[in-house]
């Protein structure tokens, strides 16, 4: 029909066909006279009677070509494995590449012993084919390469457009893997459909006793609490929690939190001998628990951060102390007076920066006391009561500090006052003032009478409102803790009893009327709180 020439006869209409997976094809084989390398101009005739002596050429490239058939059935079935967004290429548009070539299953499907047989073959077949091209470049540079040249150019662009298709897939592939798979993904994103700073919104609205279970989640949720973005988002948008945390035995910590209503153990402080045995303040700040005691020779300062839940050596004081009035008002702290290794009292004063975790030295105070309380209130700082001058003399003056002109004002008749005391009692048998600040209103609790006393900031005098709770006992104000927690007052303590006692923390709201205690929490533990402080964050 066509003289010296190859031709591939497909079945079209396959519903009056028999079904098959091949396309039925004739081949016909050329039979050139090839000398000295090289094959002549035009094509001779070739009898019909001779019979046809295919090359090895020939089964060269049609093994190259099946071998390539597969490979491009296989990623077609792998690009529909995934799922990918790119349509599966129809049968109609791979068209025969050359004369040489096989044809395309109808199906575009292999079994997979055909694939294993395939990938075996691969690293031959590549040789021969290698060989080949160097053939056909010959082939080409006698000038009968304009059929042959289109065929390679079309085989060049399927192979591009395969590689194409595979690449879009791949990428929809990793995109969906960092999509679903949050573990191995560092996305900005946080919950799907939402930009980072939306997650971080909703995840700021998620009580903190969650956060455990959040972080457990996968790393990204991981990464932004233990960052402590997370709480920083809180602080600046007003959103905040209040936990206990308070010492009822030497090195042992619990935390209360009273909107769920759970208890937490924190780790055990790792720490010496002479540090348990001696004083200890405590100052919550930020996500960090600071307490500051002493060892053999010298001051020393113990953090635990609620991002890692672990305890660590925090950062030194420029002016090292003990015995100090402290406050905290949200990622900032200040300390003011108290005594240094010598015994010296101080009147100088530090704040802390919970973020960069530094100590900035501040003006110092007009008088030096220790065994003094700290407050913020009104955006001021006040250091109350305390003991000061070289014969320990009971301080009833505070001092307030501005923050924004870094000065001091002295405030007479601040202090809430003492139980009368005998003559043979020391001042510092008597714990520093009991004061709390809630709604930037001050409280104090008077130990002595078991009364709840207001600061009338107007007239500078103090007021008694009402009872504490019966079962907050003391000793002399040492084991009673009274602080302030959101916009409740919180008193912690418990009974005298022989043997194993018991802790009780009552809560009150000053907003809802006159004094009215309510039993938060119970738990058996040692009745004597030896340091205590509330985390707002």
């Amino acid at each position: 029909m066509l003289d010296g020439r190859s031709c591939v006869v497909p079945r079209m209409f396959s519903g009056t066909c028999q079904a098959e997976n091949d396309w039925s094809y004739m081949k016909c084989l050329l039979e050139l006279d090839i000398k000295n390398g090289k094959r002549p101009m035009e094509i001779d005739d070739v009898e019909e009677d001779e019979p046809h002596q295919p090359r090895k050429c020939t089964k060269k490239l049609d093994s190259c070509h099946r071998v390539e058939m597969a490979r491009i059935s296989f990623q077609r079935q792998s690009i529909e494995a995934k799922d990918s967004v790119v349509p599966p290429m129809d049968q109609e548009t791979i068209e025969p590449l050359s004369v040489c070539q096989g044809v395309v299953e109808e199906d575009g499907a292999l079994t997979d012993q055909l694939l294993d047989e395939k990938e075996q073959e691969v690293d031959g077949y590549l040789m021969d084919f290698g060989d080949h091209q160097s053939d056909k470049q010959q082939q080409a540079q006698t000038g009968d390469s304009s059929d042959f040249g289109a065929q390679l150019s079309d085989e060049d662009q399927l192979q591009h457009d395969d590689e194409n298709l595979l690449n879009s897939s791949e990428q929809q592939s990793e995109g969906q893997q960092q999509h679903h798979g949050g573990d191995s993904s560092d996305s900005s994103s946080l919950l799907p459909r939402m930009n980072r700073d939306s997650s971080i919104a909703c995840l700021s609205r998620c009580s903190r006793s969650d956060y455990g279970s959040l972080a457990s989640l996968n790393r990204s949720f991981w990464n932004i609490i233990r960052s402590g973005e997370l709480y920083q988002w809180r602080r600046l948008n007003g959103i905040m929690e209040h936990w206990i945390y308070f010492s009822c035995a030497l090195l042992e910590w619990e935390a209360y939190d009273p909107i769920r209503q759970r208890w937490m153990h924190l780790p055990r402080m790792a720490s010496n001998e002479c540090f348990m045995c001696s004083d200890k303040e405590s100052l919550a700040v930020g996500t960090e628990l600071l307490v500051f005691g002493r060892e053999l020779r010298s001051h020393v300062t113990y953090r635990y951060s609620l991002l890692t839940n672990s305890w660590t050596s925090g950062t030194r004081m420029n002016a090292p102390r003990c015995l100090f009035g402290s406050a905290s008002l949200g990622e900032i702290a200040i300390l003011a007076g108290g005594c240094d290794s010598e015994g010296h009292i101080l009147d100088s004063a530090e704040l802390y920066n919970s973020e960069t975790q530094t100590w900035e030295t501040l003006p110092c105070m007009k008088k030096p006391r220790k065994m003094c309380s700290g407050v913020f209130m009104d955006g001021k700082f006040y250091v109350i009561g305390g003991i000061g001058g070289c014969d320990s003399k009971l301080l009833t003056c505070g001092e307030e500090y501005n923050l924004q002109t870094r000065t001091w004002t002295e405030i007479p008749s601040m202090s809430p006052g003492r139980s009368s005391r005998g003559p043979e009692m020391p001042a510092t048998a008597e714990a520093p003032p009991l004061v709390a600040v809630v709604n930037d209103e001050l409280y104090a609790a008077d130990y002595a009478d078991m009364e709840v006393k207001k600061y009338d900031k107007e007239r500078k005098v103090w007021l008694t409102i009402g009872r504490l709770p019966e079962r907050a006992v003391s000793m002399n104000g040492w084991g009673l803790a009274f602080r302030a927690c959101g916009d409740k007052l919180i008193v912690i303590g418990g009974p005298r009893t022989h043997g194993e006692g018991f802790i009780e923390l009552n809560s009150w709201v000053p907003s809802e009327g006159p004094p009215r205690w309510d039993l938060l929490a119970r738990k058996r533990s040692g009745n004597f709180v030896y340091n205590c402080a509330v985390m707002g964050c």
